[in-house]
């Protein structure tokens, strides 16, 4: 049996394993097992504040009461632990070179999140060998007990980062009012569109101006996306430029939390209120559907 096949053989079974069941908290009525909500945040071009973005997020939800990890899906440059101000002792290089499980990975931040560190240096998940492909794999789908997974992917439109973008429940677009980043923004919503499986594309305009700066990136995208690919792109917010968001990155505490009545707090507290007031996506299958999406979208690697 090929390794695809042996892939999905241990999903499915890991799928059948893992049906919530009914646990008693604290005495009280039985409560089900929660169904994770993956959101995969990614961008055409580096520099945009895709990582920023995904950790203040991520604080916010975990604000509201919900319990979120971040995992930095960037193999090649890994640094969501560095604007946290944290050093992981483990990453996923010690789960994919099976000397630790995914669970003993996952760190505790001061902000609420937890994290899983990236493990820079593999480029592609597709360059990992059998045995470590399939432990990756598996690691993944034994996590659980998360309402948000938030993805931190690399940037470009490399097949790495589309695996996971096209696994997840939906995607966020981050981009700047540059030329190079729209043009690159738009490249990779139309690398999404040509996959199939991914329905749900948001679009949040970063370092914008103005309010009409935002709104003018985000119509041009979304005009492009929709008269050349005919997919539709829904415009999730804008993010002020905002000399806070520097100062934080230097003092590595999120800008949420250092500064927040600043105007980029107020704006990714927006962003946040929006996505929790959202119905659940009805295609959502928690970890085994994301892990059954992965190997889908890695089919061809």
């Amino acid at each position: 049996m090929d390794q695809a096949a042996n892939l999905r053989k241990m999903v499915a079974s890991q799928a059948r394993s893992t049906k919530p069941q009914p646990t008693l908290i604290g005495g009280g009525a039985p409560s089900l097992e929660r169904s994770a909500h993956f959101i995969a945040i990614a961008s055409g071009k580096g520099g945009v504040g895709k990582t920023n973005f995904a950790i203040n997020l991520g604080i916010l939800l975990a604000k509201a009461g919900k319990r979120v990890l971040i995992m930095d899906m960037d193999l090649g440059l890994a640094n969501v632990n560095v604007i946290l101000g944290m050093i992981p002792k483990f990453n996923l290089y010690h789960v994919i070179k099976g000397q630790k499980k995914m669970s003993e990975i996952i760190s505790e931040s001061p902000y609420g999140v937890r994290i899983i560190a990236g493990a820079s240096g593999f480029s592609k998940l597709a360059d990992l060998a059998e045995e470590e492909r399939t432990r990756f794999m598996d690691e993944i789908s034994g996590i659980s007990d998360y309402d948000y997974v938030i993805i931190d992917t690399g940037a470009g439109v490399s097949r790495n980062v589309l695996s996971f973008v096209l696994a997840a429940d939906e995607a966020i677009i981050i981009t700047t009012p540059e030329p190079t980043a729209i043009t690159d923004a738009y490249g990779i919503i139309k690398a999404i569109s040509t996959e199939v499986g991914q329905s749900i594309i948001k679009l949040v305009v970063n370092c914008v101006s103005s309010v009409s700066d935002g709104r003018q990136v985000a119509e041009r995208v979304i005009g492009i996306a929709g008269q050349f690919l005919n997919i539709r792109v829904e415009n999730l917010g804008f993010i002020y430029y905002d000399q806070a968001v520097l100062a934080s990155v230097m003092k590595q505490k999120p800008y949420v939390l250092a500064e927040p009545t600043s105007r980029a707090a107020e704006c990714i507290d927006h962003i946040a209120r929006k996505l929790l007031g959202m119905p659940p996506v009805s295609n959502s299958g928690g970890f085994s559907g994301f892990i059954r999406n992965l190997l889908s979208a890695n089919k061809e690697d």
